[in-house]
């Protein structure tokens, strides 16, 4: 056996042992922010090593997970979306239907797994929830969401990645019958279902919060930021984002306020929304017992496209929109939305932190950039291009126990990160 298999089985057999069980979009809380420590702060010339590369996952936008052991990822095969294991070597060992694919514009998967323990929950491009065993692909229970639910979505299909809270799997489907569901984990049963605001729902992953001795679910649609309490389906509140005007003077593209994609950030009883198109962001004060919200400031620099935010040390990072071509790296201050910087590099993309650095992906080359976060200026550390696939870099990167994993259309690239 040649010594670099050899490195690489030993150095991914440590992902055993990583602790996180419930691996989602986003990392442990949806935050952009992954817990491994131990990683490089500057990469070799040509970037980190390449452990591995996998391809026949099917086309995608959607992030890797792993539950210590496997990594799964979906992907367009067939006009089906597929949920595909890999093991620690990238080998595929199993892939499974999981429901009818997105067939309009854009039909790559477009939905996240959620990984709970030995379970994977996952949503199709048209709506179909399924529950999966992590280890045989055998799907355990399945069912059209958006037809029980009468949901209603938007013009690129369903995008949301299902959220696990103890016993219940939440979703959004909108539309006339309820905004929001809960479902029983572990046998797609209808647990509660929330009023409805009429609304469609738009491309955006919900976000758990803990406040006011509340649980909340907080999620965007069409129109509507709300917060559903998930014990009860109770909507505590709502803002019609949507109806939200932009600054005077600002050109907005005309679909802006309503097609929404970025994951809420939440610190401290302050909760900030975003959406690309020259659409505002918005920041909220929740109130005491977390039975209402109040707009605290408004800002038009970081209106993120698709690439997700993160909150580090009293700033947030991300990209913004000039079209969908084009965008700038930027910084915000979260207390006030004052503006640190707009700064160009390649254009816009994804971003995610680990062991105080930002990784970027930049969309249209599939640059990545090691970053250190500082409110005064946007300055690569490192960076590489990743050698494979094709299409758009939209699938946001994640780490696992000092793997990044990139997704690159039908290809998914595993690096070595670590420090040496």
């Amino acid at each position: 056996m040649k010594r670099k298999t050899i490195i690489t089985i030993l150095f991914l057999f440590s992902i055993l042992a990583y602790s996180q069980t419930l691996s989602q979009w986003r990392g442990p809380g949806r935050t952009g922010i992954y817990p491994d420590s131990g990683l490089m702060v500057r990469w070799p010339e040509g970037g980190p090593s390449l452990l591995w590369s996998a391809e026949g996952i099917g086309k995608g936008f959607t992030t890797a997970v792993s539950n210590g052991d496997l990594v799964f990822v979906t992907g367009l095969k067939r006009q089906s979306d597929y949920l595909t294991a890999l093991d620690r070597t990238g080998k595929i060992l199993w892939q499974t239907d999981i429901g009818a694919a997105w067939n309009g514009s854009f039909p790559e998967s477009r939905c996240t797994p959620t990984i709970d323990g030995e379970l994977v929950y996952t949503l199709s491009g048209k709506g179909i929830i399924s529950c999966v065993n992590a280890k045989d692909g055998k799907i355990i229970w399945l069912f059209d969401g958006v037809k029980k639910f009468d949901g209603a979505y938007g013009d690129w299909g369903v995008c949301e990645s299902l959220l696990v809270l103890d016993d219940k799997l939440f979703y959004s489907p909108a539309g006339p019958k309820t905004t929001m569901v809960a479902l029983n984990k572990k046998t797609g049963e209808t647990i509660w279902m929330s009023e409805s605001l009429n609304d469609i729902s738009a491309y955006v992953s919900p976000l758990l919060i803990r406040y006011g001795n509340k649980k909340i679910v907080v999620n965007v649609l069409n129109d509507h930021l709300v917060g559903v309490d998930a014990d009860n389906g109770k909507i505590l509140w709502k803002f019609n984002y949507g109806a939200l005007s932009p600054e005077e003077g600002l050109k907005i593209w005309p679909g802006a306020p309503h097609t929404n994609t970025i994951t809420p950030l939440f610190n401290e009883g302050m909760l900030y929304i975003t959406g690309g198109y020259n659409h505002v962001g918005v920041m909220f004060r929740l109130s005491e017992d977390a039975s209402s919200i109040s707009m605290m400031w408004t800002d038009t620099t970081l209106d993120c496209h698709h690439g997700g935010v993160v909150l580090i040390d009293g700033n947030i990072y991300g990209s913004n929109w000039f079209d969908n071509a084009r965008g700038n790296w930027c910084c915000i201050d979260w207390k006030t939305g004052k503006m640190n910087y707009s700064q160009n590099w390649f254009t816009k993309g994804s971003v995610i932190f680990a062991d105080g650095m930002l990784y970027c992906y930049e969309e249209k080359n599939g640059n990545v950039g090691l970053v250190k976060p500082d409110p005064r200026k946007f300055e690569v550390i490192s960076s590489f291009k990743v050698p494979k696939g094709n299409g758009p870099c939209w699938a946001h990167p994640s780490i696992y126990s000092g793997v990044l994993f990139l997704r690159h259309g039908d290809v998914l690239m595993a690096y070595d990160i670590r420090k040496k």
